[in-house]
């Protein structure tokens, strides 16, 4: 099975990939999108393009059988939360469009799922990350870590049944 795990965010959208066989994980691809542009128009309708975008692409690319993204559980005020609800609009209209179903996980869920503690630190998490997935070292950024992290979460805590394809 193919998990395409996101961490959502209107400025970086963290992504990574990964393939479960079993209690076997592997790494294929991870990293971030960026939806700042060094040039040009920043506007949120703008960024929210380019994230939606770059997931069609990957996921295209990739042809997951699920996508697990991580929860909204807090932020600094209503319009990062606002912004942040935007983006995850975002990522499940480009996982509905390929027909793929999608599981979202909390923070608490996603650490205690790959640490073993749900308040774990960053750096824990991103220990793990590397370890279970046997990389030579920590995925950066860590949105991308944190997305790997999701997609592991969801290998743990899923059934074969939630993971099948809609189409």
């Amino acid at each position: 099975m193919r998990i395409f795990g996101v961490d959502p965010g209107s400025r970086v959208t963290g992504y990574g990939v990964i393939s479960a066989e079993g209690s076997r994980l592997r790494c294929l691809d991870y990293g971030k999108i960026e939806a700042l542009a060094a040039r040009g128009d920043n506007s949120l309708a703008v960024r929210l393009r380019r994230i939606h975008e770059a997931l069609v692409q990957l996921i295209e690319r990739h042809a997951p059988d699920a996508m697990a993204v991580e929860e909204v559980f807090h932020a600094v005020n209503v319009q990062s939360a606002l912004k942040l609800g935007h983006a995850r609009g975002v990522v499940l209209l480009a996982a509905a469009e390929a027909g793929i179903p999608v599981l979202e996980y909390s923070a608490l869920a996603v650490k205690k799922s790959v640490v073993g503690y749900g308040r774990a630190e960053k750096s824990q998490v991103q220990m793990m990350v590397k370890t279970l997935l046997r990389l030579s070292q920590i995925p950066q950024p860590h949105d991308a870590a944190d997305a790997l992290a999701v997609a592991i979460c969801h290998n743990l805590n899923s059934s074969p049944l939630q993971s099948r394809r809609i189409r």
